[in-house]
């Protein structure tokens, strides 16, 4: 009879086995990779005020990569295996009370002091895990960073302050590791230091009733040896507890950010959606802090018009708000009081969607991705021809480097554009932003950090780009906002001069010919120090 329940709890200990692992295998992996689907969506649906405060590159990278696998293991083998593992645990112990139910009672006193550990256990290595977690994901900040600014890492010989850097978030996930350790190393002592103290006291209790009750020697350690397999395979449940507490926390942190709801909803299809656009912008009575900074108002009561097909140009001090205007009507951020109106309509009110597809922008330092040429103007829009393509590539002033190039638009531009030179990076960035026909064009110093010659012809394309368009031109270099129709100068979040190039210099105590005259002077230095050199 003993050989016989063996083999009852061994086959179906094995068929368990079998079934549930293969089957929770699967659903693990397939469960995993929609979570990283819904997670990416998540991710691009945020907002700019997330990423500036509670996410970076290498933390969405980290969670990407090690949540979602903590999360595979939680929800995969581990459940197959646990399911089998209490499918042994109750098996062994049915069979225990049917050959002596007296003997299993006795032995079931371990089970209470068994659950405790586990409960305690699960939740100290959940909070573990989620701490370990977090300096994973710091670790892998770091090394998005370095990797990403290579240049700059060897240029300063930055590469032992990097892994220094690196070591010191991966000591302190090396630390929660050792605690976690520990922690499961005293649960799994405890538990099975409990289940050989019942063992024990089984072995005491059994001669009694051999005594006393009638029991035979086969009985006892027919009643032992099924509830040893069935105390025994709860012990080794300790793994998957730890990979659910673990799983615990990485889907906490992962379903946090997928639930998250921003402000400013790129994926929300309700909003006005005008027939046609006109392009005139406003900024009417503004007060905006950037999320980061809550106390420092940057405008406070602020108010800017830019009529349709006007070229309005933004100057003044670093940290007067000149980027923030195209921030704002960007809708990268909404003011916390106030209106930023298109055609007369609140930019809140409109589709988020519709209306960024009517403004173009074009940065100070152009983004292009590790892809071709084409594939980086195409960007800007769905469904282009060549032709297209061909037209925006002539109106940005670049076809004549492109053609020059070994494959043409089919030219890789390595990582962040890396293989072109800065004048031929923004050239196919305002290729990119006009090919979608924006009526708003926003140029945040777009011509600020290339050399005399590059600017000049990046500013010819510059000039046809804002031909009959609304336009918003940030500089520095007072050179290149000459021929805009309105200088607007900036003070502090406040508009303190305004007026054409002409009117603003007749005025010599003026905010812009202070500008002129500070500009104009540190040009002579510069000229006098390269003569001297």
């Amino acid at each position: 009879m003993v050989i016989i329940n063996f083999v009852y709890l061994g086959v179906g200990a094995g068929l368990a086995s079998a079934l549930q692992v293969s089957c929770w295998t699967i659903t693990g992996e397939r469960q995993s990779a929609r979570i990283r689907a819904q997670y990416l969506k998540a991710i691009l649906r945020q907002d700019i005020t997330f990423f500036d405060k509670e996410m970076s590159t290498g933390q969405v990278l980290e969670r990407m990569c090690g949540d979602t696998f903590l999360i595979q293991d939680a929800i995969g083998e581990k459940v197959g295996k646990y399911i089998q593992l209490l499918s042994t645990f109750f098996g062994g112990f049915i069979i225990a009370f049917v050959r002596g139910w007296l003997l299993t009672l006795v032995m079931l006193s371990s089970i209470p002091p068994v659950v405790v550990a586990a409960v305690i256990v699960s939740r100290m290595m959940t909070n573990l895990s989620t701490q370990m977690q977090a300096k994973y994901g710091d670790a892998g900040d770091i090394v998005e960073q370095t990797i990403g600014t290579i240049r700059t890492v060897v240029s300063f010989s930055g590469e032992k302050q990097a892994i220094a850097t690196y070591n010191k978030f991966i000591r302190k996930a090396y630390e929660c590791a050792l605690q976690e350790g520990v922690v499961t190393g005293l649960g799994t002592g405890l538990v099975r230091g409990t289940l050989f103290c019942s063992y024990g006291l089984a072995v005491w209790y059994g001669a009694k009733l051999i005594v006393d009750k009638g029991y035979n020697g086969g009985i006892v350690i027919n009643v032992m040896m099924a509830a040893m397999v069935g105390a025994l395979s709860l012990s080794q449940a300790t793994p998957s507890i730890t990979a659910f507490a673990g799983g615990k926390g990485a889907a906490y942190r992962m379903f946090k950010t997928i639930e998250r709801k921003p402000d400013i909803d790129v994926y929300d299809t309700k909003g006005v959606i005008l027939e046609d656009i006109k392009g005139d912008a406003e900024l009417k009575d503004v007060y905006f802090s950037y999320p980061t900074r809550p106390d420092h108002l940057v405008f406070n009561g602020f108010s800017l018009r830019v009529p349709s097909g006007m070229t309005m140009a933004l100057v003044g001090e670093s940290g007067s708000g000149k980027s923030t205007v195209v921030s704002l009507v960007e809708r990268f951020y909404d003011p916390q009081s106030g209106e930023v109106l298109i055609d007369g309509v609140d930019i809140r009110r409109m589709n988020l969607g519709w209306i960024r597809g009517k403004i173009g922008l074009v940065s100070q330092e152009p983004v292009l991705f590790s892809s071709t040429i084409r594939e980086n103007i195409a960007y800007g829009k769905d469904a282009l021809t060549l032709e297209e393509i061909k037209r925006a590539i002539e109106f940005a002033n670049a076809a004549n480097f492109i053609d020059k190039l070994p494959n043409g638009l089919e030219t890789m531009v390595g990582e962040h554009g890396t293989q072109l030179s800065g004048g031929q990076k923004q050239r196919i960035a305002i290729a990119r932003a006009i090919i979608k026909n924006p009526r708003i064009l926003l140029l945040d110093e777009a011509t600020s950090a290339l050399d005399m010659e590059s600017e000049r012809v990046v500013q010819e394309a510059l000039d046809r780009a804002m031909l009959e368009r609304t336009t918003i031109i940030v500089a520095h270099r007072l050179s290149t906002v000459k021929n805009a129709d309105v200088i607007s100068v900036l003070q502090h979040g406040k508009i303190v001069e305004q007026g054409s190039h002409v009117q603003l210099v007749m005025k010599p105590e003026g905010a812009y010919s202070q500008l002129i005259n500070l500009q104009e002077g540190l040009q002579e230095a510069e000229a006098l120090m390269s003569t001297l050199m």
